[in-house]
């Protein structure tokens, strides 16, 4: 029976990282490595994976949507996403990668996916499968690799990390409601031209009757006002003065940096879409 070994590249650290450890590890393996391209991720996700590439020596194959985000928003009225209606994740990102494995899957083929959840991600599932011909494996947490150790992987291929890992918790789309106030922030500065188009989403879903913001209880208008910037930034430091105070010195840990969702005490299990954050 034909199989096939599949692995999912978000454009985040630990993909990549599992990328890398398979590609050192089981070099016997043909793995197909795919990203789900939804036309919405920032610039330095598509720069990374072409770093990323150039380490596996393989293309890295994007599968595209048959229909983009414009497509979809129109289809629910305008509604913006939302952690409680995650249609994005579900028409963007996971529809195509069932329709593209589907034919095999039906035809008896067995497809191994390679999922990217650390040992120190407990609570984590990641992607069900969702045909009794998926099987998937997680390898790093089957070898007890945490973040240090997905970090030390990518530094020691010459791979590195994304470079928008320097203000930004996760890769994904521009918009990702899943963003912390002080990302969105850090967007409007980034990437200026992104940070524009979701505000023209929103003022087109709210003038629809949608009853979500990209970001909880406040548009993006009000978000971005000077006084409001300066309080969501100072509201940031005062939380990362106070983890780094709390933190216990631990040498064997290394000197790592506390991520967005560190500071604001989110697990990466629930804050998060299951394909775009890894």
């Amino acid at each position: 029976m034909k199989e096939r070994h599949i692995l999912g590249i978000s454009g985040g650290r630990d993909s990549a990282a599992l990328a890398v450890y398979m590609r050192e590890t089981a070099p016997e393996l043909d793995i197909e490595y795919f990203f789900t391209d939804t036309g919405k991720e920032l610039d330095e996700v598509h720069q990374f994976l072409e770093r990323l590439e150039g380490f596996l020596g393989k293309p890295i194959t994007r599968l595209n949507p048959d229909r983009g985000f414009e497509h979809w928003l129109r289809e629910y009225n305008h509604f913006l996403p939302s952690p409680r209606t995650r249609w994005c994740t579900r028409q963007l990102k996971l529809k195509p990668m069932e329709q593209w494995l589907r034919p095999d899957l039906d035809a008896g083929v067995i497809v191994h996916s390679y999922v990217a959840i650390r040992s120190d991600e407990p609570h984590r599932d990641g992607y069900q499968a969702t045909h009794e011909n998926m099987r998937v494996h997680l390898p790093l947490r089957e070898v007890g690799i945490d973040r240090k150790g997905v970090i030390d992987i990518l530094e020691s291929a010459g791979v590195g990390e994304p470079e928008y890992y320097s203000w930004r918790s996760r890769s994904g789309c521009t918009f990702c409601f899943f963003q912390q106030k002080i990302e969105w922030v850090r967007l409007s500065r980034e990437h200026p031209d992104a940070f524009e188009e979701a505000k023209q989403y929103e003022k087109t879903a709210l003038s629809h009757g949608s009853p979500f913001t990209w970001s909880q209880g406040e548009s993006l208008d009000e978000l971005i006002r000077p006084d409001r910037v300066q309080q969501i930034e100072a509201e940031f430091e005062a939380r990362r003065k106070r983890l780094m105070a709390r933190r216990p010195v631990n040498p064997l840990a290394g000197d790592l940096a506390p991520s967005i969702d560190d500071l604001y005490g989110i697990d990466e299990a629930a804050g998060g879409c299951v394909v775009c954050h890894k």
